[in-house]
């Protein structure tokens, strides 16, 4: 690991921190209020052997005349320990009720991080998917905002109830007797030292887990999602290998971490005990020399044996802090991604949307970082009036899909201009756009839950009605009314139980209910059963009725009946026609459409 590398490892963002306590700031009330039972909890504790010590002094060893009655002393011991149950209630309340607000607020704080996190992925753009494993993604979401639950439910509140706590003890013991106050302190300059090493390497380790943490979650998303691919190519041995590999790394960096734990616990402890043996050595001399007193020697003992408590405390709730700031700078690092795409401050509009599509010397490029961007589209121009059918066809890679991601304003383009009825897309709202084109993958995505929720994609604007009419416009109800809850009948993720023609089915049933002005079919008849290969046919000719629709097909039999062909070849328009002014050509769209018949 590098210098720098570790240097960023051992020292916590400032920035960070506060970019934390800001979440707080609302909760400022709750905050205070806590740290107040705090106050009153530690002074409570802090007192209870002081009150025993007193007893001591006062009623078992404190010298008595013989008259005085023995029933006096024991009253006088019953009142200390009436006392002492009056504390415990009182510390049991602040605690309580201490406890409970602060794992209220630091729910409600990691509720609202989680929101505001998963909001901010919402918005932003494709580049940022097609370049961020969804297993990193998903630990930012999950595992990392987890991480800061301790530091908002509890860790602030009791960073503050140790410090408090030390200087209260360290006050008390001086006030009581310095000299054996000074033997009680020989030791702690090696348990801070011991503790500043201690959260260096701790935090480091920590680190490291979070870090093969989130290459496992990544393995295992990617992996798991491929697990068709996998088993068909018989790679099960090779991958259970690599992630034997992973998870070994994982247990290896735990297993560092635990060890790190392991280790400082039993030194402090043995510190402790020798700092206790040393008290009771030179307390004992002083009590024989009559310097002090067998009570005050008890709550040194008493305090001496809390007093290593709060430092190895403060230690780990530092080295935890610092994994919780750890956890927070990937947080803030994911919500600083700044999206590629943004909207005009003052939107333009255009509704009702027509769908005339314009693009006028368009170059676009994924990559454009450098001197030769890599460009996918070159001076392409083209228009489609409003109800026209276009296709485009062309080998793969010749930008026929980065042509409909550019309409829908996916991705922004380098040079020319996309206009939507006249007007740029870029002076445009997204959600306008988007909400005005529907489209048809071939690759269809059906998310768990049932038939309704996958068409309706829980909008409440469309009614159990118009879902209904568009599955039966589009031939969806034709299965669906076979299956045993229609409607409400449970879909497995990506929709694994229904045939390949049943999901292409029910992506069209979700496109009309949208009820769209623009239609983009990107190869949404490739995966065609041929059971259902018949209606949905029928399916996409209903679809485009009265709609702009824009198709791109490697099956040049489902495109003949488009008003224009447009032949794609490495980023530019070659040929442009129907089909058969383009077989007349005979040209690319000629050599396809027979390579296609053999």
């Amino acid at each position: 690991m590098k210098l720098a590398e570790k240097k960023r490892l051992r020292q916590p963002s400032m920035g960070t921190m506060r970019r934390l306590l800001r979440y707080m700031k609302k909760h400022t009330g709750v905050l205070v209020l806590c740290l107040f039972l705090v106050l009153i909890a530690t002074f409570l504790d802090l007192y209870r052997p002081i009150l025993i010590g007193d007893a001591i002094d006062e009623f078992i060893t404190g010298d008595y005349s013989p008259g005085e009655a023995v029933d006096e002393r024991f009253a006088g011991v019953l009142r200390s320990a009436a006392l002492y149950v009056v504390i415990l209630v009182g510390l049991f309340v602040c605690n309580r009720f201490q406890y409970l607000l602060m794992q209220k607020t630091g729910q409600d704080i990691i509720y609202q991080m989680r929101q505001e996190l998963f909001e901010h992925v919402e918005s932003l753009t494709m580049r940022f998917f097609d370049l961020t494993p969804v297993g990193k993604i998903v630990t930012r979401l999950t595992n990392d905002v987890e991480a800061l639950n301790e530091v908002f439910s509890n860790m602030l509140v009791r960073l503050f109830r140790n410090i408090v706590k030390l200087l209260g003890l360290a006050v008390i013991m001086l006030s009581l007797n310095v000299r054996l106050a000074l033997f009680s302190f020989i030791l702690v300059p090696v348990v801070a030292a011991l503790t500043v090493f201690f959260r260096i390497i701790a935090h480091s380790a920590y680190q490291v887990v979070r870090t093969r943490l989130t290459d496992l979650n990544t393995y295992l998303s990617e992996h798991l999602s491929g697990m068709k691919i996998i088993q068909l190519f018989a790679q099960e041995t090779t991958k259970f290998r690599e992630f034997e590999d992973k998870n070994d790394d994982l247990y290896k960096a735990g297993f560092k971490e635990m060890m790190i734990n392991a280790i400082f616990r039993p030194i402090t402890y043995f510190l402790s005990v020798v700092a206790l043996v040393i008290v009771i050595l030179a307390g004992s001399s002083s009590v024989l020399a009559g310097a002090i007193s067998l009570g005050t020697l008890y709550v040194f003992i008493q305090y001496i044996s809390s007093f290593f408590e709060p430092i190895q405390e403060l230690a780990e709730q530092l080295t935890t802090l610092q994994s919780a700031v750890a956890s927070a700078e990937k947080i803030f690092t994911l919500l600083d991604e700044k999206p590629l795409i943004s909207d005009p401050e003052h939107p333009q509009s255009i509704a009702p949307v027509r769908g005339r599509i314009e693009f006028d010397h368009v170059w676009f490029a994924y990559n454009d970082q450098g001197d030769t961007p890599e460009w996918v589209l070159k001076d392409v121009s083209f228009t489609i009036e409003p109800g026209q059918k276009v296709a485009f066809v062309g080998a793969t890679g010749a930008g026929k899909s980065s042509i409909l991601n550019l309409i829908g304003r996916y991705y922004d383009i380098q040079k020319g201009s996309i206009r939507l009825d006249g007007v740029d897309i870029r002076e445009l709202d997204r959600t306008e756009i988007r909400r005005a084109i529907g489209q048809v993958q071939q690759d269809v995505f059906l998310f768990t839950g049932d038939i309704a929720s996958n068409i309706r994609l829980r909008d409440d604007d469309i009614s159990e009605e118009a879902m209904e009419e568009a599955a039966k416009e589009v031939n969806a109800a034709r299965f669906i009314d076979r299956l045993p809850l229609r409607y409400a009948e449970h879909v497995t993720e990506r929709g694994s139980t229904l045939s390949a023609g049943q999901r292409q089915l029910l992506s069209f049933a979700r496109t009309l209910a949208h009820q769209p002005t623009i239609l983009v079919l990107d190869e949404a008849t490739a995966n065609i059963d041929t059971e259902t290969e018949e209606w949905i046919q029928e399916a996409v000719e209903r679809l485009m009725h009265g709609r702009t629709t824009i198709m791109v097909a490697h099956r040049l039999s489902t495109i003949q009946h488009a008003d224009r062909i447009l032949v794609m070849h490495h980023g530019r328009i070659r040929e442009e026609g129907t089909h058969q002014e383009l077989l007349k050509m005979n040209g690319l769209y000629k050599k396809l459409y027979e390579l296609q018949l053999q």
